[in-house]
């Protein structure tokens, strides 16, 4: 499980360091793509590897499946973190998101996600309000 949030920084090569925490989950390959909302998504080997046998299962024939599978799979980058834990960011990835030296790192529960420091911030403040009220669709009756 993914979470907390982080604010390493971008070198001059697109690298990112992953937060410490989050490394050893990591460690044998991960897979960084676009995510919703113009962030960057990374999810584990094992998690994206599921998510792709639950894809396989929908219908090719389905308009929606084919677009989402060519979003999520054109950009998609394998990585294996190097010794000192970071991974590189491929420059069509960080012109999606606009990312530049300064970046937000967040856990997502199973994946982590890669945001611009200003998407983020304006991201939090418009849904600060929709939290509070999404606990009731979320989780009924708790």
């Amino acid at each position: 499980m993914f979470f907390g949030t982080y604010t390493p920084k971008l070198d001059d090569k697109g690298r990112l360091f992953l937060p410490a925490k989050f490394r050893d989950q990591l460690a044998e390959g991960l897979v960084v793509t676009r995510g919703q909302e113009r962030c960057l998504t990374v999810w584990s080997m094992q998690d994206f590897a599921g998510m792709t046998d639950r894809l396989r299962e929908a219908p090719v024939t389905n308009k929606g499946t084919r677009d989402y599978v060519r979003m999520l799979f054109a950009a998609a980058s394998q990585e294996i973190p190097d010794k000192q834990g970071r991974i590189s960011i491929p420059s069509v990835l960080r012109e999606y998101a606009s990312l530049g030296k300064e970046v937000m790192v967040i856990g997502a529960m199973n994946r982590i996600e890669i945001w611009d420091p200003t998407a983020w911030a304006a991201y939090s403040e418009e849904q600060e309000q929709k939290f509070s009220e999404l606990s009731d669709e979320v989780f009924p009756g708790i």
